[in-house]
C-alpha cells in the first residue's frame, strides 16, 4: 500500500517498467494528486482520459485541516528543496496513514518514508 504521487501514476500509465512492481499495490490518492493527474492527462492529450480518472477517483482519501497545516510547516522547513504544495501534503498524509509515499521526484530521494523509483 502506497500513497501514489502524480509522477508515479503517469509513469504507470506510460508503462514504465520500473513501476511494474507497484501496479498491484493498494493505491491511495488525495484530491491534490487527483487534480494534478486530471491536469496532466488533459494537458498532454492522453487518450481515454475519462477512463483513467474514473479508475483512480475511487482511491481518494480525505485529509484534515491539521494535516494541511503540518504539510505547510514541512514545506516551509524544506523551502530550499522547492517542494510543491501537492507533494508536501501527500508526503505528510502518507506518514499520517502509515504508508510510504511512492514517487520519482528527485527532491524526495533518500527521505524517510519514501519509496523512490527512478524513471
Amino acid at each position: 500500500m502506497f500513497l501514489f504521487d502524480t509522477y508515479a501514476l503517469i509513469e504507470i500509465i506510460k508503462g514504465n517498467k520500473n513501476y511494474l512492481p507497484y501496479i498491484n499495490s493498494k493505491v491511495i490518492l488525495n484530491t491534490f494528486i487527483f487534480s494534478e493527474l486530471c491536469y496532466v492527462l488533459i494537458r498532454d492529450n492522453y487518450p481515454n482520459v475519462d477512463e483513467y480518472l474514473i479508475k483512480y477517483e475511487r482511491f481518494l482519501v480525505s485529509m484534515s485541516p491539521s494535516l494541511i497545516r503540518e504539510a505547510m510547516k514541512f514545506r516551509y522547513n524544506n523551502k530550499k528543496k522547492k517542494l510543491s504544495m501537492t507533494d508536501c501534503v501527500s508526503y505528510i498524509q502518507a506518514k499520517e496513514l502509515g504508508v510510504k509515499f511512492l514517487t520519482g521526484d528527485k527532491e524526495f530521494e533518500g527521505m524517510e518514508n519514501v519509496e523512490f523509483v527512478k524513471k
